[in-house]
């Protein structure tokens, strides 16, 4: 689904900023920072001002990005301002550009995007896959927002989705990062989630069969393993690929599990046992991404979460300072898990509704389908890795290919308090102890990106 540009919350006036460095020297420092796989895949950065904007130009924004929108049109007055914007050399605001263009299902507006950002950033932009184009080089560069680039942001995005009004607040969230995903918000309240949406349903105390009950599994279906004080569930991955967030309880502990399709990545996160004063949060799917992994946010609360972190960024959460706990995700085959945890429950069937997707062998096989940026350059953008932090804080990503079959031969994998071993036909990390670590399996462009320090196993 994807909405007509319609209305805009209210104009926005952009807020000056004091300049720091000429032009000249920011461009060279910013070069200068720029790792060189970034120069040779992306070219080198346009020349970024800091100061702020002319009050012509913000009359030129106003009509360009704001009346267009508030006024359903697209006419002389507004290619006029585009224009002028086009010809300012700031490409600060190429960030407006790129979420205005996310929304534009025009040819003409679409091109007409496409040609102003390529005069901003120096690049031909061709109007086909535009949007991610720029937007994968305004990443890539680093390239800073527009001063009061949030105000502008949450206008263009409240307006043609509803239900953000209470998601584009101020954080500890980079917004410029934060694109649509092209699905809308699930706002439904705690446990009415057999209630249909318009949305990606997530799925609130999950009915659940045992291992024998589940034939319609085959052994070599993927699923998502957990086992938490000894009780076992498996999450089967064409289920998650439906629902992609479960809020559930498993061995006495509240679990909130998001499966963003994107990353590849299932995780487990504890919320329970929380600061005092903080309520169980119940995720989301807000229907916004971060870099191709999913936004999720507590439905109560309307506190956005790193997805890929378990830290709340915003809201309530976010001044209460939340950051949940993990729990080991195994990702495997269900002949294996069944095998070595028999007694354990399944989702059921149902929860599937009727869908049998295979994203990751299908729509996502041949890279990222949304702007990440710039990839670490180690290892292949959907290398699989299994992500652990040790002790000391430090990320550790160990290509699970190369793990697995150092695994099977008996080798010992160590890094810090962190141990890796077979689980059920997959990988998990322990402590010396035999402490679950929290562990889970993910793509490495997503892994890298949100631990942009990580260590990799084997180097």
């Amino acid at each position: 689904m994807r909405p007509r540009v319609t209305t805009f919350a209210k104009p926005v006036a952009l807020v000056a900023v004091l300049s720091v460095f000429s032009a000249g020297d920011l461009w060279a420092q910013e070069t200068a920072a720029l790792p060189e796989y970034v120069i040779a895949e992306f070219g080198a950065p346009p020349v970024v001002p800091s100061g702020s904007l002319s009050p012509g130009l913000q009359t030129a924004v106003k009509m360009a990005f704001v009346d267009s929108v508030t006024q359903s049109t697209w006419g002389r007055d507004q290619r006029t301002a585009l224009s002028e914007v086009a010809a300012s050399g700031d490409p600060r605001l190429a960030w407006i550009i790129s979420d205005l263009m996310r929304f534009s299902n025009g040819p003409e507006l679409t091109a007409a995007l496409a040609e102003a950002a390529s005069s901003l950033l120096g690049k031909e932009i061709a109007p086909r896959n535009a949007w991610g184009v720029v937007t994968d080089h305004l990443i890539a560069w680093d390239i800073p927002a527009p001063p009061d680039y949030l105000e502008v942001k949450r206008a263009i995005f409240t307006n043609l989705i509803p239900g953000w009004e209470r998601i584009f607040v101020e954080g500890d969230i980079d917004w410029r990062m934060v694109s649509w995903g092209g699905v809308l918000i699930d706002d439904r309240a705690y446990d009415t989630t057999d209630e249909r949406c318009n949305c990606i349903p997530a799925a609130d105390n999950p009915e659940v069969t045992s291992a024998a009950e589940a034939t319609w599994l085959d052994d070599d279906d993927i699923v998502f393993g957990i086992e938490i004080n000894g009780e076992a569930r498996a999450y089967p991955r064409q289920i998650m690929e439906v629902r992609e967030m479960i809020n559930d309880t498993l061995g006495g502990r509240d679990l909130g599990i998001p499966y963003c399709t994107l990353c590849g990545a299932a995780q487990a996160y504890f919320t329970d046992e929380l600061p005092a004063g903080v309520e169980r949060p119940v995720f989301r799917t807000s229907g916004l991404l971060i870099r191709s992994n999913k936004v999720m946010y507590d439905v109560n609360t309307y506190s956005v979460f790193d997805t890929f972190l378990g830290k709340a960024v915003t809201g309530q959460l976010a001044a209460k300072g939340v950051q949940l706990e993990q729990a080991s995700v195994v990702t495997s085959e269900w002949g294996a898990w069944k095998e070595a945890r028999p007694d354990t429950t399944v989702l059921a069937e149902e929860l599937a509704l009727g869908r049998d997707f295979d994203f990751r062998n299908g729509r996502d096989a041949g890279g990222p389908i949304f702007p990440v940026g710039d990839v670490d350059p180690r290892l292949p953008v959907h290398e699989d890795v299994i992500g652990v932090v040790t002790a000391s804080g430090t990320p550790v990503a160990f290509q699970r290919s190369a793990a697995m079959v150092a695994l099977q031969q008996g080798a010992s994998i160590r890094v810090e308090n962190v141990q890796l071993q077979l689980d059920a036909g997959g990988i998990r990390a322990v402590d010396a102890d035999g402490t679950d670590l929290g562990s889970h399996q993910a793509f490495w462009f997503a892994w890298s990106q949100f631990h942009p320090d990580t260590m990799l196993w084997p180097e």
